[in-house]
């Protein structure tokens, strides 16, 4: 058989499976219309957030002891999560993402004596499109120093507040889950999928007769694939659509840089579920295995909440998980403008996981 024969082969193979694919309800079910439930499901959740502690960078230039209490009173309250930081820059970047909700800055002469009175005013930064967590956090800090303020002057406020809006990309917590929720979409198709689906072909003897012909084990796997590729774009498609029509996502990075990244990671995904698949020989046996991979991706690779929430040594191991740098390059493009260019490190990392993967499905695949 030479080379475009074999190639012809691969191309009929997986046309072939995408026609029994769509005569599939169960698999169009699980492939398309469930994630759009999981989608609804957790935009309906972070549509509306409600919760009432404020996630504050915290800034601090001043030396002396009434800025330290001061800074330490915030952080016994439970009304502020404070993460102190260093530069306004960078964490004027996250609460772009979505990981704080304001940066407070203390100046340097904050808490000087003034008539033997410490004085000041704190700079608080919000984004602009925010305007109800604006009046929240004014009212907040406001009352705090009010309260202050009372213990040395009845009259003048010698602390104060100033309240600034910095703009920022507008990020909602939906515009950052829904990579997540991609990056989910492709890894339960590809494993759950693709590693039930060729045992339940050896269980029909439909492999067995492909043996009897002159197909190679590589031809199987790349029509697989090429199908699976497919089905995959489709299932990304729509998932977007949703959030764009439903819930006002706006993509902020290009859609070629999405849909080149997207590509590399359904290919270097599916080849998981074609190891499993292609190596099991019924569902009993790919069953746990796929539980075994999928498990440990799905809640250390940031699918439901950020990896920066985690313990630093367990963001160190999961970020070299394979759905980890898939997640991480479809938020840098989605939600930071990055090009496919910019992220080269995910790429590659994706990429290695697929030469690896894939290797190891072909050495392994098993036609009963």
């Amino acid at each position: 058989m030479n080379q475009n024969v074999k190639l012809q082969a691969v191309l009929t193979m997986a046309k072939m499976f995408i026609k029994r694919f769509f005569r599939d309800k169960v698999a169009i079910f699980f492939t398309f219309v469930f994630p759009l439930i999981f989608l609804a499901v957790f935009g309906g959740i972070f549509g509306s957030d409600s919760s009432i502690t404020f996630r504050t960078s915290l800034i601090n230039n001043a030396d002396n002891e009434f800025a330290d209490q001061f800074v330490q009173g915030l952080k016994e309250s439970d009304l502020f999560e404070i993460n102190t930081a260093d530069s306004f820059n960078k964490s004027k970047q996250k609460m772009g993402r979505g990981e704080y909700d304001v940066i407070l800055e203390i100046p340097n002469d904050f808490g000087e004596l003034k008539q033997g009175v410490p004085s000041g005013q704190i700079k608080a930064y919000y984004d602009e499109s925010d305007q109800q967590l604006k009046q929240a956090f004014s009212s907040v800090m406001n009352e705090i120093l009010d309260s202050i303020n009372k213990r040395y002057v009845s009259l003048e406020k010698p602390l104060s507040l100033s309240a600034q809006p910095v703009q920022t990309a507008n990020l909602t917590q939906f515009d950052y889950l829904l990579s997540g929720i991609i990056g989910f979409s492709i890894m339960s198709m590809a494993i759950f999928g693709m590693a039930n689906g060729f045992p339940a072909d050896k269980k029909a003897g439909y492999l067995r007769r492909l043996k009897a012909t002159s197909l190679r084990a590589w031809q199987i796997v790349a029509a697989t694939a090429l199908y699976y590729l497919v089905i995959g774009l489709l299932s990304v498609t729509s998932i977007v659509l949703v959030g764009i029509l439903a819930f006002d996502f706006h993509m902020r990075g290009d859609w070629v840089s999405f849909v080149l990244f997207t590509i590399i990671s359904i290919i270097a995904m599916f080849g998981f579920g074609l190891a499993i698949g292609g190596w099991a020989k019924n569902e009993n046996q790919a069953a746990p295995i796929s539980q075994l991979v999928a498990i440990p991706m799905m809640f250390l690779s940031g699918v439901f909440f950020p990896r920066f929430l985690m313990p630093e040594f367990i963001q160190e191991i999961a970020g070299y998980l394979p759905l980890s740098p898939i997640i991480d390059g479809l938020r840098l493009i989605m939600t930071e403008s990055k090009t496919i260019i910019d992220v080269w490190p995910q790429v590659g990392i994706v990429a290695i996981w697929g030469v690896v993967i894939y290797a190891i499905a072909i050495r392994i695949f098993r036609w009963e």
